[in-house]
């Protein structure tokens, strides 16, 4: 279930700047805001089989902030128009409508850091209309990262024209339904297939910058094609490609 933020940009009590790497920032305000009515929060948990396990609320992604006019000046977005957009995906979808535009709508917030931030209000929450998968072919809107585990216990980052890349992102779409459902996809032998249709793009994402906690986490951009269940197509559109999709990866249309 998705959904389209319009955000009115107020410049005068901080600027207009904020750090290129703002997407941890953005993930914890989610989390605030989500959590900010907990009788609220702890419902739509409940309604949505959360309540064991609340690990599993992490099957939301968003995508980038989308400014019509704006510069970059060493290191920071510089936001140049009044108004942006923002689009948030969650996979639960009962009572997901009432609580997230119940939340969101007219919520004033910051974004950045201590060095730049910029104030937003949100003046509207609309719901999308979910697409119909006649279509198979899909390009990301925020850099998909694709994990694989090496030997020593490390992480490394793949394009998803990787060898290894589909499997991994089965058995990472695998695991968000069983996450969600709380049983096995009931499929054995399905077909799947992701192919990359342009040459994918690197993008590198500072985590906690300039914190003791400083990661990088490097994702792709590019357009594929998918071949799947509709019930994962419908995992992979609403939570993202890949992994870490709750800090702004792998966000898809």
């Amino acid at each position: 279930m998705r959904f389209k933020l319009l955000l009115n940009i107020d410049k005068q009590p901080f600027g207009n700047l904020i750090p290129l790497n703002y997407q941890y920032a953005a993930s914890a305000l989610i989390y605030k805001i989500l959590s900010n009515s907990e009788s609220d929060f702890s419902e739509w948990l409940h309604e949505n089989g959360f309540n064991d396990n609340k690990r599993r609320f992490k099957l939301f992604t968003f995508s980038r902030l989308f400014v019509p006019r704006y510069s970059i000046e060493n290191g920071y977005l510089k936001i140049l128009s009044d108004t942006a957009e923002w689009y948030i995906s969650f996979l639960p979808e009962r009572s997901t409508r009432e609580f997230v535009q119940g939340l969101f709508n007219k919520q004033l917030f910051e974004l950045g850091d201590r060095n730049a931030r910029i104030r937003f209000n949100i003046e509207s929450v609309e719901m999308l209309s979910p697409p119909v998968f006649k279509e198979t072919r899909f390009e990301t809107l925020s850099p998909a990262c694709i994990v694989r585990q090496e030997e020593d216990g490390s992480e490394k980052y793949i394009s998803s024209d990787h060898p290894e890349a589909a499997e991994i992102v089965k058995l990472n779409l695998l695991n968000k339904y069983k996450a969600f459902h709380g049983f096995d996809f009931p499929m054995n032998g399905f077909p799947f297939r992701l192919k990359t249709l342009t040459q994918p793009r690197s993008s590198l994402i500072t985590i906690k910058e300039g914190t003791p906690q400083e990661s990088k986490i490097r994702g792709f951009m590019c357009r594929f094609e998918l071949t799947a269940s509709l019930e994962l197509m419908q995992i992979i559109y609403d939570t993202g490609l890949g992994s870490k999709n709750s800090q702004e990866f792998g966000y898809i249309r």
